[in-house]
């Protein structure tokens, strides 16, 4: 059948609405164009674009065709920046909420520094790659455009874990990172270690000069992983949490700053190893809260090696189901809170209660972002402009970071 897309989903196809059928996705589709192919169950299977539109574009990576590590590359530029805007203003208008909306962020090609990709043994050796979309196929990316180009090169040293310590009939999920003191590694899927291969896990380690490679809970660190927060130096746990790209985290960092200017007591909530309690430190005395310890530790250790820095004091407390209450916010002038996916319902329902005057809000989730807002502006918080931040590029993810102040 033939159809006329209307409009883009949250997962990137696009999206038709037509008589016979009802909804059907279109795959690669773009809003406006007319797409022509076998439907099954709702889904076009292998569409051909009949008409397409002016924002369509030759994708960028020779493997756009086959990886499913990107779903947007046949979109221009701008077309996915003004989408992702679309994105979190639909977002506010669903909650009630009028907010300016500031023009998307985007991080450039090849700045993507973390990376989890899968690796198998095969019978002339190993493949390591990305899932293509919706399968568990991994497909080789050796001209992938996202990651960094240590990111790119790191794939060899990937194929050579699987040959190492990968079963034929599993697949290996291998995070790497890269950090300042080279390639940071992360594995989880293999087999268990003994003395044989611990030793086998440390030539491999020398031979592609790795910072750090833990395999599941085995830990070898031929020199610190260190990330620079601020003026701080923090080695993180291994697989532990990092803003995809450093522009990204600059852009965040700068609304965090931005909403927080003037205060010289500031809570960090969901702190996780410092991404920006640390910059805070240089100006304000912070009060970091994250659930996970190690990181606390890492936070910790980062801010006493630190020099010129104001007083850091860390906790680990999950604040899911253990929030700050009013009480404890009584000597803090703003509030940094940066939840994972789900938002932070229980927490911002005590800083609702609080009257903090200035909240720094980042979220990797205009939805829950959203909600969470909303109950802010009920208890007499103002939202300022959102900022739009893509830096996971030629992807649906969005990430937003704004302030409020509190007016009564």
């Amino acid at each position: 059948m033939q159809v006329k897309i209307d409009r883009l989903g949250h997962l990137g196809d696009g999206i038709a609405h037509t008589d016979e059928m009802g909804v059907v996705y279109v795959p690669g589709g773009l809003p406006g164009e007319v797409a022509e192919g076998a439907v099954e169950r709702g889904v076009m299977l292998a569409p051909k674009i009949v008409t397409p539109v002016p924002e369509r574009i030759k994708a960028p990576c020779s493997h756009a065709k086959s990886c499913g590590g990107c779903q947007l590359q046949h979109a221009s530029e701008s077309f996915t920046a003004q989408w992702k805007e679309m994105v979190v203003r639909r977002a506010l208008e669903a909650q009630g909420l009028e907010a300016e909306v500031l023009p998307c962020i985007t991080s450039p090609s090849h700045s993507r520094r973390r990376a989890s990709f899968s690796a198998k043994r095969t019978k002339k050796g190993a493949l390591a790659g990305f899932h293509q979309k919706n399968s568990d196929v991994i497909v080789a990316v050796p001209n992938c455009t996202l990651v960094t180009p240590a990111l790119v090169s790191s794939l060899k040293m990937v194929e050579a874990l699987a040959v190492l310590g990968a079963s034929r009939k599993h697949e290996l999920s291998v995070q790497v990172t890269e950090c300042l003191t080279g390639l940071d590694v992360a594995v989880t899927g293999g087999k268990p270690v003994d003395s044989a291969f611990r030793s086998a896990l440390a030539d491999l380690a020398r031979e592609y000069d790795l910072a750090r490679i833990a395999w599941d809970d085995e830990v070898l660190a031929r020199r610190p992983a260190t990330q620079r927060f601020g003026e701080a130096d923090v080695v993180p746990p291994p697989g532990a949490f990092l803003q995809a790209t450093r522009s990204g985290e600059a852009a965040l960092l700068k609304g965090v700053l931005t909403a927080v200017q003037g205060a010289k007591r500031v809570a960090d909530l969901f702190a996780g190893c410092g991404t920006f309690a640390l910059p805070l430190a240089q100006n304000a005395e912070v009060l970091a809260v994250e659930g996970d310890k190690a990181m606390v530790q890492a936070l910790d250790h980062g801010w006493r090696n630190a020099k010129g820095l104001k007083k850091v004091t860390s906790h680990s407390r999950d604040l899911f189901r253990n929030p700050l209450l009013p009480d404890e916010f009584a000597k803090i002038d703003a509030v940094v809170v940066d939840p994972p996916r789900a938002g932070a319902e229980a927490q911002i329902a005590q800083l609702a209660k609080s009257r903090i005057g200035q909240i720094a809000h980042v979220s990797c989730n205009p939805v829950t972002f959203a909600r969470d807002c909303a109950t802010l502006v009920a208890a007499g918080y103002r939202l300022g402009p959102v900022q739009v931040v893509d830096q996971f590029r030629w992807s649906t993810h969005v990430e937003v970071v704004a302030g409020l102040t509190f007016e009564g």
